[in-house]
């Protein structure tokens, strides 16, 4: 069995692999924002998920549109300037952003998450 390692609840250190969740409103903007994230070592990796619909209330009215969800490896430490990338690159007015924190995972993939998603020199 891979060994894990442990990242404890109240953790904070810039080096902490996170997930944030995002979206896309259509496939070819997703693989943009992927492609820059990574490209400037903002992220290690994006995943693209299939289209969904999504459901929410705007400016008092109900919304539906299809978009794209992206699932985004990095580290606490890339938060500010992945936020702000994010916010360049998407049309929304509030982007989501979600930052999920990571408890655990093979040391290797940790490792290089944090080694990817490393502060712009």
């Amino acid at each position: 069995m891979a060994e894990l390692t442990y990242i404890s609840n109240d953790s904070s250190a810039p080096d902490d692999v996170v997930v944030v969740l995002s979206n896309a409103p259509d496939m070819l903007l997703a693989k943009r924002i992927a492609h820059m994230l990574v490209e400037e070592y903002l992220a290690a990796c994006v995943n693209l998920g299939a289209p969904y619909l999504s459901m929410y209330m705007w400016e008092g009215e109900l919304e539906g549109a299809e978009e794209v969800p992206l699932t985004i490896k990095t580290t606490r430490g890339q938060l500010p300037a992945l936020a702000e990338r994010l916010k360049q690159l998407h049309p929304y007015e509030v982007p989501e952003f979600l930052v999920l924190p990571v408890l655990g995972g093979l040391q290797s993939y940790m490792e290089w998450v944090r080694a990817q998603a490393r502060q712009q020199q």
